[in-house]
């Protein structure tokens, strides 16, 4: 259309250009003003040629070195506010009381004295009215309207700062196009914000129908967790996305862009309202000590350092077998420490936790006072199929590890472990279990090392969790694979588990079971409801088959339960953190468990699976082998089934 072709040059024009364009406006603005101010004074269209010359003239010379001392030649039109209005009102003031001086007090032959005071004001009339006009056509609404016909209609729930902001920055983005305010402030009920009308929170619904609205944006950053629940609950139903602004924290620091919205995360469905850490356990067994992590590369083991190097330790090593795993999180962790000036340094270290060997070599050298092991294998159907290496890692890893603390005196030794070891129905959580028992073990012969354990749930965006996992079938049209109906899981976000684990290993006493506090459990079928519903997309289920997302029920894996616990016994004792619990468990004492040890690390190193279940049923309480386990041992062994079912039944009576 006819403005896009005119605006569109002007808009790609050099600075240099658009500046010299306003100082040329503003001294016309200035020789228009005393003309119009000759016409007032006189009655009469005076040719400036006459007698006015030298009031233009002064106009202009005084104007320009006045306005630039204000800055109004280095503010972007597009972005003009009430703040640049002041500039404008200010500059035009001292311009004027040198200009009235001239011209009004000591006076000039053929010129009116009335001039002086006139010609200002029509100044400042002109200049805003100017601004404003062109603000209106290159960088308002106006311009966004025509040339963003084909956006989508948004909402912005949240009429605050960070809602106000985030509406100027889509004013100038494609494809989305700001059509109102929700708020919950009822006294901004029904008012305009920049033209745009604010809605209650009970307008939601009826505001999204007429105005054809895809999707909402919330602008809440200080809003509570729970209220966040309760917008999203609504929101779910209106079939329309959901994209969210960042923390408090990114809206101080003046990041709000279009460029910081996001889709909406699980984190922010499921997430809690933050409890306070407590800084003095955080740093009780980190601050200017040598600390050791092992996984350091994997989900919690590369967050654990994160917050490890924000605690100041003199020395951090990353223990890691994955080259790749541990030159991502090296190269993210020297970019803290520079950035922060912590001092730390950092070690990275290639080499398997099971490597006894280069374990004792990596603790002689460096002499670890704090270690977090967090190195396993942690994805159920796949140590199911990999019994070997799963308990070889989960089990013997954490027994070497163990040993090297022990004998070269580490203050803390703490183990990641996970629900999954609570009544165990599969290979993964039975080793971890084991693995609990181990430290347990080794903690009742009261060494110089203070052992301990921190159980959880499922961490969001972990390797291996469900939410990547939908999002990626949500973005390619579906289904979403779901294993049951009924499979409910804990949540909590990596970020919060690490915190929550450096904090329990603080108040470790020796052999603690500590249980993270999960809030409640959420049966993944409403999850994968909930994800397609935010995106908005309709779920299609056996019960709705018209929806635009299939949700596919596609049977429980090999070892998957359909419920996690985090107690193996009743009635866990309280601590001085409201979210860390302690578990009283039972173990096996250190020399049986010593001798059992032997006995497992035999059938490993024999790669005997039969024997490594049958030690796995006969050292783990609870842990009972199901008829999958035929399956897995004859494709890991390449036998016929129904050999492998005689002889596991033979080695575990019982089990079947």
């Amino acid at each position: 259309m006819t403005i896009d072709r005119w605006i569109e040059p002007v808009l790609g024009l050099p600075r240099v250009v658009k500046r010299a364009s306003v100082i040329s406006l503003d001294a016309g603005l200035c020789v228009l003003a005393v003309w119009l101010a000759l016409w007032l004074r006189t009655g009469e269209w005076i040719a400036l040629s006459r007698f006015g010359a030298p009031a233009a003239f002064a106009a202009v010379l005084i104007s320009f070195p006045v306005f630039t001392a204000f800055g109004l030649y280095r503010t972007v039109f597009r972005y003009l506010g009430w703040e640049s209005v002041v500039a404008i009102v200010q500059a035009v003031f001292v311009y004027g009381v040198i200009y009235s001086a001239i011209f009004t007090a000591f006076a000039v032959p053929g010129i009116p004295r009335t001039i002086g005071i006139i010609q200002p004001i029509l100044l400042l009339i002109g200049m805003v009215g100017a601004r404003a006009l062109i603000l209106y056509l290159i960088g308002g609404r106006f311009r966004h309207r025509i040339f963003n016909a084909g956006a989508k209609n948004v909402l912005i729930y949240g009429a605050g700062s960070a809602g106000r902001q985030l509406a100027l920055a889509l004013a100038e983005a494609p494809g989305a196009r700001v059509v109102g305010f929700v708020d919950d402030a009822r006294d901004l009920h029904g008012s305009l914000i920049g033209r745009l009308p604010v809605f209650g929170p009970h307008q939601l619904a009826e505001a999204v129908q007429d105005m054809r609205v895809a999707e909402i944006y919330l602008a809440i950053p200080s809003a509570r967790q729970s209220r966040r629940n309760e917008i999203l609950t609504v929101i779910r139903s209106l079939n329309v996305g959901v994209r969210t602004l960042p923390g408090l924290l990114d809206i101080a620091m003046g990041k709000v862009t279009v460029n910081q919205l996001r889709p909406l995360d699980i984190e922010d469905l499921l997430g809690r309202d933050p409890v306070a850490p407590d800084v003095r356990l955080l740093e009780r067994s980190i601050r200017d000590k040598v600390v050791l992590v092992t996984g350091a590369g994997g989900s919690i083991g590369s967050e654990l350092c994160r917050q490890i190097v924000a605690m100041r330790p003199r020395l951090l090593i990353l223990l890691e077998l994955s080259e790749f795993a541990l030159y991502s999180i090296h190269r993210e962790l020297e970019a803290l420490v520079r950035r922060d000036e912590t001092g730390t340094e950092l070690i990275p270290l290639i080499s398997s936790v099971c490597d006894e060997e280069r374990v004792r070599r990596v603790f002689a050298a460096w002499r670890p006072d704090t270690v977090y092991h967090a190195a396993a294998y942690k994805h159920v159907p796949l140590v199911e199929h990999n019994v070997l290496e799963g308990v070889r890692n989960n089990v013997i890893g954490t027994l070497v590890c163990a040993k090297a603390a022990r004998e070269f005196r580490a203050g803390h030794f703490i183990l990641i472990s996970t629900d999954k070891a609570v009544r165990p129905t599969n290979v993964m959580g039975a080793s971890k279990r084991l693995a609990e028992m181990v430290l347990q073990a080794m903690a009742s012969e009261q060494p110089d090392t203070c052992f301990s354990m921190v159980r959880f749930g499922n961490v969001l965006g972990s390797s291996g969790s469900v939410v990547p996992l939908f999002r990626q079938q949500i973005a390619a049209g579906g289904p979403v694979t779901v294993t049951h109906a009924e499979v409910t899981r804990y949540f909590m976000t990596i970020p919060e588990a690490a915190q929550l684990v450096l904090q329990a290993g603080a108040m470790a006493r020796g052999g603690d079971v500590f249980v993270l506090d999960m809030g409640q459990p959420v049966r993944i079928f409403d999850l994968a409801m909930r994800m397609i519903e935010l995106s908005g997309l309709k779920p299609s289920t056996p019960q709705t088959s018209d929806g635009d997302i299939e949700i596919e029920i596609t049977g429980l894996r090999p070892g998957e339960k359909l419920y996690e616990e985090l107690l193996i016994g009743a009635d866990p004792v309280t601590t001085g953190h409201p979210r860390i619990m302690m578990a009283n468990e039972s173990f096996l004492p250190a020399p049986v468990m010593a001798k059992r040890l032997a006995d497992l690390a035999g059938a490993i190193a024999a790669q005997d699976v039969v024997a490594v279940r049958a030690k796995l049923v006969e050292m783990v309480s609870g842990y009972q082998a199901a008829d999958h386990v035929v399956d897995c041992v004859a494709r890991e062994e390449g036998r016929a089934k129904d050999e492998i079912r005689v002889d596991l039944k033979r080695a575990l009576p019982g089990a079947f």
